[in-house]
């Protein structure tokens, strides 16, 4: 907030100022400056000029806003020799240019080069400067039309002095090309028309930083920011991108305070040293750092993986063998590197008598002079307080001095500001080749050379489009963003204690193939023991079986792991949800995959379903012995006053129910769920219509017996006992016929017992046909329960409706207990209890009504005598 307030501020200071000063010739034919900005510059004189803003000094005294009637130079001090070079590289592309007869022939570049002292006040004086010249009296043509002093200016190296000047400059379209300006606010066209830069936008410097966070799998760092525009617009793309690019978030963000600050930076330092982010960003600048690491010194905060910006990435201050121990493996952002041929020959060609003309202020080359050879010129420029010693002779040799200033190794501001000079030097070319009634102005009309408005270049930046000699190809879209790339660099703390800074990668972004990082992982320093990446994590990755379930209050980041609930699962680290399994499959015990579900019914192959089969296949064995003594002794008197023909068919019903009970067990399929209940059915009901007619025909034998009885006979004769035993079991027939027709019995796959198993069922279908079809079962048997009861005193001495009517208690009893026992029984101990049912009351009927008979068969057989039958024979 503090730096768009002096922003604003100084804006509207100096641009009423500016305004003034040209208002009162409005309405004449010359323009008179009412004052002039006395700034230190270098100037070069050409056909077209091109103006250029740098960084020579780091320090000034706060500058008068006003106009000034004296020649002075504001109070700067502290040369800064790398800043000198970015204004002598901006020469040194002129003068290729000019010497190119390919580019811009018969044009001459020239260029005022002005310095800021890293003053927002002194920059925008500079940028005014440039753009209304400094002659005194500027006579116009008809229609107020002149060259202006500037087609375009080369700068601010600051994003917040940046976005003052184009503020200003965007008014009037002049063409503004930062070479360092990063702030990815002066990407919106709206507010900023005119601006260029050859820099790549902090967005995408964010995003390298993201991607490096991510391939790591740093998903905790801490944020470290300048209090200024530079910082601000950093720190809000970090809190929205991180999170969805990089699923990492942002464990604190901290404001660098400028200046010295002890107490906020040891509060600072201090939240660093308790955090558990491992890894620290620091979008700053090299001034920031200095104090931070200070204090980071002090504390002796150790263990940390430093990220910096390209304000830092390559600060030879900061590569120190009293810093290495804390910043050693740094990686950092930094500007493309570049090669510029010819450049040391041309500093070398530096003096400063080629230079100085005190009526431009040609003092930038004298102050590099005195700082660099600890002299000064006579007398010494008024308001430079820093030369002092031997007086300068200017045949100095500069080759002999050792300082950064020749070092030419690792070109990165200065390749900025080389392609920044020659996009407008090609865009100046594109409009002069412009045709006549071709041009992309009003009525087709071309620029001119002596009439040129930067509007004019302004199109043709916009569609600038060149390869550098160094191989990169440099336009700009639009929002006036070149095509970003950035190298990756490494802080290299070397045995015996001397520092590198290399190369280990670099993210860049083309036309077709997007966004890419290449990364040589196997080059990274890491400053650690282990000499491996270290962990930066708020919680430790979610393994596959559980999911990630946010802690209340923290950042998105922290979290717990927990275990996905039976029935889902994730098979991947880091699951938001977990999923559910399909429905014939159940999660594994680590619930990191789906298995299928255990299948339950009553198997041939489990005891249960073995001892019920056994059982099954006892009781038809035992009904077919039966049937063989009872063929065998078909003559004999208690076999034919058993009605043998009924006796047959009973046993016959009987074995074909122990087999019925067969279709229960193994897997249910569609047509043994269909035939197990009819068979069932129909089975047991031709058992007791055996039954029934037997009873039956007892009572009618034994009313025959009494005077006047004779005629019931005639109605139960052989046929009749037939026709009654089908009709009663065609009725049971045609309810089953009915059931399989309208809701027929399938196949079910139950899940509501047991989730984790799937349990074979046979669905009845119709639940009203299943009990119609034991209801008339129930019938039968307690209407020949009844009747066996009613016959139960006949006086003959083996009772036969004693029998009947034993084996149907016991059958009803048996049936009885077999309602509530089905229903309460889950999954296959239902079929289980079905099965149980049929056995039983198929063993109590084959017992009841023929174990005596067999008895006397085989044990007794001096029994079985039509005397014995009839009590005439010997007793018991």
């Amino acid at each position: 907030m503090r730096a768009f307030l002096d922003t604003s501020l100084v804006f509207l200071m100096l641009y009423f100022s500016f305004s003034s000063a040209v208002s009162s010739s409005l309405y004449s034919s010359s323009c008179q400056l009412q004052g002039q900005f006395h700034l230190n510059g270098m100037h070069k004189t050409g056909n077209v000029i091109l103006g250029g803003i740098f960084k020579v000094h780091f320090f000034s005294a706060d500058p008068d806003l006003s106009f000034i009637s004296e020649p002075h130079q504001p109070d700067c001090y502290s040369f800064d020799v790398i800043g000198f070079r970015h204004a002598q590289t901006m020469a040194f592309a002129i003068d290729e240019i000019n010497r190119n007869s390919n580019l811009l022939p018969n044009v001459t570049l020239g260029y005022s080069l002005y310095d800021n002292c890293i003053q927002l006040g002194i920059s925008f004086r500079a940028a005014l400067t440039l753009v209304s010249g400094q002659e005194e009296q500027v006579t116009l043509e008809e229609n107020c039309i002149g060259t202006p002093p500037v087609l375009g200016i080369v700068g601010d190296s600051s994003s917040t002095r940046t976005i003052a000047i184009s503020t200003v400059l965007g008014l009037y379209r002049v063409p503004l090309v930062s070479y360092f300006a990063t702030c990815s606010c002066l990407s919106d066209r709206q507010k900023f028309p005119s601006f260029f830069r050859t820099i790549p936008s902090d967005d995408f410097q964010v995003n390298a930083m993201i991607q490096i966070l991510k391939g790591f799998g740093w998903t905790w760092a801490g944020l470290l920011i300048s209090d200024d525009d530079y910082g601000f617009h950093a720190a809000r793309s970090f809190h929205s991108d991180l999170g969805p690019a990089g699923g990492g978030c942002l464990a604190y963000t901290e404001i660098l305070p400028w200046g010295d600050d002890p107490a906020e930076l040891r509060r600072i330092v201090d939240v660093m040293r308790k955090s558990t982010a491992r890894v620290v960003i620091v979008f700053a600048h090299e001034s920031h750092m200095i104090n931070l690491m200070e204090e980071v010194v002090r504390q002796n905060v150790t263990g940390l993986q430093w990220m910096a910006s390209e304000a830092w990435s390559s600060a030879a201050v900061l590569q120190t063998p009293q810093l290495m121990p804390y910043l050693g493996g740094t990686l950092g952002i930094a500007i493309r590197r570049g090669e510029l041929w010819g450049l040391r020959d041309f500093l070398l060609q530096i003096r400063p008598e080629l230079h100085h003309n005190k009526i431009d202020g040609n003092n930038m080359v004298n102050q590099f002079w005195e700082h660099t050879f600890q002299c000064r010129f006579a007398p010494p420029p008024a308001g430079w307080v820093e030369a002092g010693g031997e007086l300068c002779t200017g045949q100095e040799v500069i080759e002999n001095v050792e300082n950064e200033f020749l070092d030419v190794s690792d070109l990165r501001p200065e390749y900025n500001v080389y392609k920044a000079v020659y996009a407008l030097a090609y865009a100046l070319d594109d409009m002069l080749q412009c045709e006549p009634g071709r041009g992309p102005f009003s009525n087709n009309t071309c620029a001119h050379l002596q009439r040129l408005e930067p509007w004019q270049l302004m199109y043709y930046m916009e569609k600038v489009n060149f390869t550098t000699t160094f191989g990169d190809q440099v336009s700009f879209d639009e929002n006036g963003d070149a095509l970003p790339v950035y190298d990756i660099m490494n802080w290299v703390w070397l045995p015996d204690g001397r520092t590198k800074v290399q190369i280990v990668g670099e993210v860049k972004r083309s036309a077709f193939k997007g966004e890419e990082l290449t990364l040589d992982e196997h080059k990274i320093f890491w400053n650690f023991e282990s000499k491996q990446p270290p962990r930066s994590v708020c919680s430790e990755s979610c393994p596959p079986g559980t999911r990630m379930a946010r802690k209340k209050g923290e950042p998105e980041c922290c979290f717990d792991c927990v275990p996905c609930s039976e029935g889902k699962i994730s098979n991947t680290t880091d699951s938001m949800e977990c999923t559910s399994c399909p429905e014939d499959f159940w999660s594994s015990p680590q619930r990191d995959h789906c298995v299928p579900k255990k299948t339950e019914f009553l198997s041939y192959h489990e005891p249960l379903g073995i001892c019920l089969t056994t059982t099954s296949l006892l009781g038809t064995f035992i009904c077919v012995v039966v049937l063989g003594i009872f063929i065998h002794h078909h003559s004999t008197p208690i076999v034919r006053a058993n009605n043998s023909e009924l006796s047959f068919q009973l046993l016959l019903s009987l074995k074909l129910c122990f087999l019925c009970s067969l279709l229960f067990i193994g897997r249910p399929r569609l047509w043994t769920c269909q035939l197990r209940h009819a068979a069932f059915g129909i089975s047991f009901v031709l058992c007791v219509s055996c039954i029934l007619v037997k009873t039956m025909v007892v009572l009618a034998v034994f009313r025959a017996s009494k005077p006047g009885g004779e005629s019931s006979l005639k109605w139960f004769g052989a046929v009749q006992q037939r026709g009654t035993v089908l009709v009663l079991t065609s009725v049971q027939a045609a309810i089953c016929t009915v059931w399989l027709v309208s809701a027929s019995p399938v196949p079910h796959k139950n899940t509501q017992y047991h989730s984790d198993k799937i349990v074979y069922e046979c669905a009845v279908g119709s639940t009203v046909g299943f009990a119609v079809l034991l209801g008339y079962i129930g019938l039968l048997a307690v209407l020949s329960c009844l009747l066996a009861f009613l016959a139960r005193n006949l006086p003959d001495s083996f009772n036969e409706a004693k029998l009947i009517t034993f084996s149907m208690l016991i059958f009803c009893a048996v049936w009885v207990a077999f309602v509530p026992a089905y229903i309460s029984s889950p999954g296959n101990y239902a079929d289980a209890v079905e099965v149980f049912a049929i056995l039983a009351s198929s063993f109590g009927l084959l017992v009841a009504l023929f174990g005596p008979k067999c008895y006397i068969i085989l044990l007794r057989p001096e029994r079985n005598t039509k005397k014995a039958i009839m009590g005439r024979g010997i007793g018991s």
